[in-house]
């Protein structure tokens, strides 16, 4: 199972970065294997100077501290928004070459698999016509396979059936354990780490399996009929990408610039097709996403504030996976660290997803798709220095820590942030926006900020270190703060610069076919999550909410 988080990091040009169980680095050059088997990682900017445990978990416990925190505003965030940007990182690392060790692969497959792109490998794998991934498709091998749900009687009889094509396909009676058996049958593993990242890899098998069909009327078939299907399939997220996902979170300005004007920093025009990853986007500036969380969901007619289930937790969206969960409501957080926990094996029905209340369709025009209630719907939290505090509680199948042995403050995700970037002496806040030629923060926005976390918890040494030498991430989300929730000069510039280069180097590109225009949209220069999800589910309401309202 691939790990949100890693012991070791092969960073181009400085050799293999390896740490020990306190997180003492050392470097050693890469062996040649390494060098064609590793995932590419890179550094933009300069080494920096990490904080030490105890400020780190100081600044963590205010990062993740209970309280209000701002909803997205001016404009609102869809809630959905928030795991499409999980779903991307996902696709942005996952390694399509991982399975193949010790067989015959060429050297191009090997190194562009081990390289980011978004060309969706996280849905397609190595594709059907691979002896490992032909699971993941149907009989046909052009389309993607879909899994059923399990009846459940709670609230009615709407929920006590199984419904076909509403959850992941997955390995079944296969499985040795509870665990393999509730194991998704997709190529990357972690899309099953939440179920709402989990609904939207669904979404994805159905837009692919819906754009077969368009193609297939135009007399295409086997073999040619897939590889035209994924390719349609792939331009159209990248337009998503780039026109709807994108300036939800980045200054829009920024992303214009580096879209049309090109990468001043990360990889200048030139480099070939075969991207890095930068440390500073993984470590840091695309962790913004963990502050848009929120610590419960408006999530369906069974589980919202006035249904009969009550609002869905953060937590309950973390148990009704195969990943992280068992599918048992009655589970506690032990109870997920137990792989062999549980008596379901696949999604309950009442737990599929109401995509009316993660994403706005009236920005398509469809006032029949609004939920039923003013509060039916979901916004993000705003991009800020903030975690929910159930983010201090993480399952521990969620960075792979089932089975083994590790301390509270583990579970949190604020520390795990600062201590991984810490470990490969991330550079700061400061340092990039030097490279980056910005003003820098001042003290006072990274003492005080916007709104976000109070560091009056942390001792007058911990704030000068912390103003000194500001943790990327964290000055990220400071930055955020005074730039009304989006990602600024720093922050935005290595996203919107990580983001172009990775779809310049993906096998299919609209950054290198600058011409292509989307045709599942409403017209050829539209194309949104929201197009992308009418098209998946045939625009059709008991499709996108099964369980009506």
């Amino acid at each position: 199972m691939r790990k949100h988080g890693t012991s070791s990091f092969f960073v181009v040009g400085e050799g293999v970065l390896e740490f020990d169980r306190t997180g003492v680095a050392t470097v050693r050059q890469p062996m040649t294997v390494e060098e064609l088997r590793r995932f590419r990682f890179s550094r933009l900017g300069p080494e920096g100077t990490p904080l030490d445990e105890e400020t780190r978990i100081a600044l963590a416990t205010a990062m993740t501290a209970a309280g209000p925190q701002p909803d997205s505003a001016n404009p609102p965030i869809p809630a959905g928004f928030t795991y499409l940007g999980q779903f991307v990182d996902h696709d942005l690392t996952m390694d399509r070459t991982e399975s193949q060790l010790g067989q015959d692969v060429n050297l191009d497959d090997l190194v562009q698999g081990r390289s980011p792109a978004l060309d969706l490998d996280s849905v397609y794998g190595r594709g059907p016509g691979d002896p490992n991934d032909r699971a993941f498709y149907a009989a046909d091998g052009v389309k993607l396979k879909v899994g059923a749900t399990a009846p459940v009687a709670f609230p009615d009889e709407r929920t006590n059936v199984s419904l076909e094509g509403f959850d992941l396909p997955r390995f079944g009676a296969a499985g040795a354990t509870g665990a393999d058996r509730r194991r998704p049958l997709i190529p990357d593993t972690r899309n099953d780490e939440n179920l709402v990242v989990a609904q939207t890899h669904l979404a994805f098998i159905r837009f692919h399996n819906r754009v077969v069909d368009e193609l297939a009327l135009r007399g295409l078939s086997g073999r040619r009929l897939f590889t035209a299907a994924r390719e349609e399939v792939v331009r159209h997220y990248q337009w998503m990408l780039r026109h709807d996902f994108l300036p939800r979170i980045v200054d829009p300005a920024i992303v214009d610039d580096v879209f049309t004007n090109g990468r001043r920093f990360f990889e200048a025009p030139g480099r070939g097709l075969r991207p890095t990853m930068p440390l500073e986007f993984s470590v840091a500036a695309y962790r913004l996403g963990h502050s848009q969380v929120r610590g419960a969901y408006q999530w369906n007619r069974v589980f919202n504030t006035n249904g009969p289930g009550g609002i869905a937790t953060l937590f309950l969206l973390f148990v009704f996976t195969g990943t992280s969960g068992n599918f048992d409501p009655g589970s506690t957080l032990p109870d997920l660290d137990d792989p062999n926990s549980g008596t379901v094996d696949v999604l309950p029905t009442n737990w599929i997803a109401d995509f009316r209340r993660l994403y706005d369709f009236t920005e398509v025009d469809r006032p029949d798709l609004v939920p039923p209630t003013p509060n039916g719907g979901n916004v993000t939290k705003r991009i800020d220095s903030l975690l929910v505090d159930p983010l201090a509680q993480l399952p521990a199948g969620t960075f792979g820590g089932r089975g083994t042995e590790f301390t509270e403050i583990q579970r949190n995700l604020a520390f795990r942030n600062l201590t991984r970037a810490g470990m490969v002496r991330l550079a700061s806040g400061q340092q990039m926006a030097e490279l980056f030629g910005v003003p820098p923060l001042t003290a006072e926005q990274i003492l005080v900020g916007n709104g976000g976390a109070v560091l009056d918890g942390l001792t007058d040494a911990q704030k000068d270190a912390v103003t000194a030498a500001t943790p990327l991430w964290f000055y990220v989300l400071r930055e955020a703060e005074a730039n009304n929730g989006l990602l600024g000069p720093v922050g935005g510039r290595i996203v919107a610069e990580t983001f172009h280069r990775s779809i310049e180097g993906s096998r299919t590109s609209i950054v290198r076919q600058p011409s292509w225009r989307p045709t599942f949209g409403p017209d050829d220069r539209t194309f949104r999550m929201t197009d992308l999800l009418l098209f998946a589910f045939e625009g059709k309401a008991d499709l996108l909410n099964p369980l009506g309202d």
